[in-house]
């Protein structure tokens, strides 16, 4: 679990009773200047630090950073230099990035910070200092609630107060309201990812998902019996080989009028792939805890929606099961029939995930009739063959939603690119025996993967985010330290604030 962080904002005051405590972290350009507010804060011992810039060489560059101990005639333990570059071409990703940054530079142990946000000959807005903050948190995740014993000589963890002091208080708390709910629904994506299998299986992450209801969202969640009467044999049959029984979860946050039509996301939720009988090599197979990634984004998301009371009728649809090889498990062969009436071929047990949206996405599409749905799946190992883990694939019915998509993820970093679609690709799942098959063959497996998906929604506008190499195991950066990154809660939540809300 992460260590706690709290965030404060503050405004600065220039008497010397109201000076910061602990570690104070001020910003500078590549002009090497401070702002009025950090060279008040400053002023006793700016020689001294003025010094220590030009020792080290300090150029003012975004992620550079310098470190003053125990600084003259100041009541602060260090002082922190971080740069940010040229200040007129500072973007809000930037400012995440440097609140990432900075929470890294504080020395383990620290339990009390503060952060001069000013810059020289600019007006910092309190939003700024916001995104800061949020990167501040995201960074200071952490993982550990089953570690005993900590390494020789590591710091006690302890909890952080880290207050940002600011020109405008109030608009900085006003848009940290809703950046702190972003920054909880990551987490709780982040938690859901992290955690072991024989802790977090369909049950469990059901009744996980029940706790949303603290913040709002109605919570239904489906047995095996109700999937049964529903006809979701597709998703059954997943889950049929393991000794848990599969759940369907429903959130629905509704901050709009009735009348207004939701918009819907979907999660595949396989809380453990084995690969079933088509069972996987041995090397890395611990990694497919994480096969829940695109379920942990949905719950997080609808998390992050309700907490900053958005004002838009959302539905969260997660297919929870857990994919094992017993004498029960369905077999290549098998043909089942999916809720929507078609029947599918199995091919390949471990073409598992696309048989649980199949289902979730008829049922979201019949039962809600939304404005758009978007799933979510680590769906395939070929789209990290295409696009590494820098990106996740996008694939998309309506154009229109596919550029929205694209644009919220250039704005929150989480960055996407547009895959094709079309007949030429739809023809390699057509089965002989049945109305289609699983799996389209090895060349353009995440391709027909997202074919054998739109089979499934009809004219709803719909898209496919194939997160396999960003939700879990994903590169590092200065926002994430998790191998649990929770990728997709802030790319969603900044789609439906830019164009569905109100």
């Amino acid at each position: 679990m992460s260590e706690p962080v709290t965030i404060q904002f503050a405004k600065l005051s220039a008497k010397a009773d109201a000076a910061p405590k602990g570690v104070l972290v001020v910003l500078t350009d590549e002009t090497l200047a401070f702002g009025k507010l950090a060279q008040a804060a400053l002023k006793p011992s700016a020689p001294a630090i003025a010094r220590a810039l030009d020792a080290d060489r300090f150029k003012g560059r975004l992620g550079g950073a310098v470190d003053v101990l125990a600084p003259e005639k100041l009541a602060v333990s260090r002082v922190i230099v971080a740069g940010v570059g040229k200040a007129e071409d500072l973007k809000e990703s930037d400012y995440l990035r440097l609140g990432g940054i900075i929470a890294a530079r504080l020395p383990a142990g620290t339990r009390e910070a503060s952060v001069v946000v000013d810059l020289p000959g600019r007006t910092v807005p309190g939003s700024a200092a916001a995104e800061m903050a949020l990167g501040a948190k995201l960074r200071s995740y952490s993982f550990d609630r089953y570690k005993t014993r900590r390494k020789e000589g590591e710091a006690e963890p302890a909890p952080l107060s880290l207050t940002f002091l600011v020109g405008d208080e109030a608009m900085a708390r006003r848009a940290w309201t809703a950046r702190e709910a972003v920054a909880d629904g990551v987490v709780l994506a982040r938690d859901l990812v992290n955690e072991p299998s024989n802790v977090l299986d369909p049950p469990e992450f059901a009744r996980r998902a029940e706790g949303l209801r603290a913040v709002g969202v109605e919570v239904e969640v489906l047995g095996d019996e109700d999937l049964a009467k529903l006809g979701m044999r597709a998703l059954l049959g997943v889950g049929q080989g393991s000794i848990k029984e599969s759940r369907v979860v429903v959130m629905r946050w509704n901050g709009a009028s009735a009348k207004s039509q939701p918009v819907a996301f979907i999660g595949k939720g396989v809380t453990f792939d084995t690969g079933g009988i088509s069972i996987k090599p041995a090397a890395g197979m611990e990694d497919m805890k994480g096969d829940m990634g695109g379920a942990a984004c949905v719950t997080g998301l609808l998390y992050a929606l309700a907490a900053r009371k958005a004002k838009v009728n959302a539905v969260g649809i997660i297919g929870c099961v857990e994919n094992m090889p017993d004498g029960a498990a369905q077999r290549p062969g098998d043909i089942v029939a999916s809720m929507s009436g078609q029947t599918i071929e199995i091919i390949n047990t471990d073409a598992e995930g696309r048989l649980v949206l199949a289902d979730v996405l008829w049922y979201a599409k019949e039962r809600f009739k939304p404005r758009f749905m978007v799933d979510l799946a680590t769906l395939t190992g070929a789209i990290l063959v295409a696009l590494g883990q820098e990106h996740a694939g996008l694939f998309a019915n309506d154009d229109k939603l596919a550029g929205e998509i694209a644009a919220a993820g250039l704005a929150t970093g989480e960055k996407v690119w547009r895959m094709p679609l079309g007949p030429e690709y739809d023809k390699l799942i057509d089965s002989r025996f049945a109305d289609m098959k699983n799996t389209g063959g090895r060349n353009g497996g995440s391709i027909t993967a997202a074919q054998f998906l739109q089979r499934f929604v009809d004219k709803t506008p719909w898209a496919h985010l194939d997160v396999a190499g960003t939700a879990m195991s994903s590169p590092t950066s200065d926002i994430n330290r998790s191998w649990g990154s929770g990728w997709g809660v802030r790319l969603l939540d900044k789609l439906v604030a830019d164009y569905y809300e109100g």
